[in-house]
């Protein structure tokens, strides 16, 4: 990952279509999680996801990059859970300090024709579209996102 600024930010949006409950489930629900927070070409250690989606309540998931067996544990506190418009929560390595960790925040918009708009921002970490880190890895992530949103809602 890159060093962590504390100005350093950046921003994702996407619109999905597919209705926004489908889209809230797929960031709150461990099983749901499991299958899409990951960029294509990684995979999450089978049985490691737990969501606990409330204000206080706590994540894990672990990575595994299948071609050389390189793990990347993730966890965080929830800080606020607004279904099914809004999550705010920290994004780091298990053990780190979560008073110091970067800050993702999730905001959900309804659209019309069943679609929903996600806006993505992540404080802590630069990145930039290209960047071969953490911009792309939550952009691939949101393609697998997006796919898995869309087949659910037909």
């Amino acid at each position: 990952m890159t060093e962590r600024a504390d100005d350093a930010q950046f921003t994702i949006t996407r619109i999905f279509d597919a209705p926004r409950d489908l889209v809230w489930r797929a960031w709150t629900e461990s099983a749901d999680a499991a299958e899409w927070w990951h960029p294509r070409g990684i995979e999450i250690k089978e049985g490691s996801v737990a969501v606990d989606a409330r204000p206080g309540g706590r994540y894990a998931f672990t990575m595994v990059n299948p071609a050389d067996g390189s793990q990347y544990p993730t966890a965080g506190v929830y800080r606020e859970v607004m279904p099914p418009r809004r999550l705010v929560f920290t994004w780091a390595s298990p053990g780190d300090p979560d008073d110091t960790a970067p800050v993702i925040t999730v905001d959900l918009r309804e659209l019309d024709g069943d679609r929903t708009e996600m806006l993505f921002h992540l404080r802590g970490f630069a990145g930039a579209p290209g960047d071969g880190d953490v911009y792309d890895g939550w952009d691939s992530a949101f393609d697998l996102l997006g796919e898995q949103v869309t087949a659910r809602a037909r």
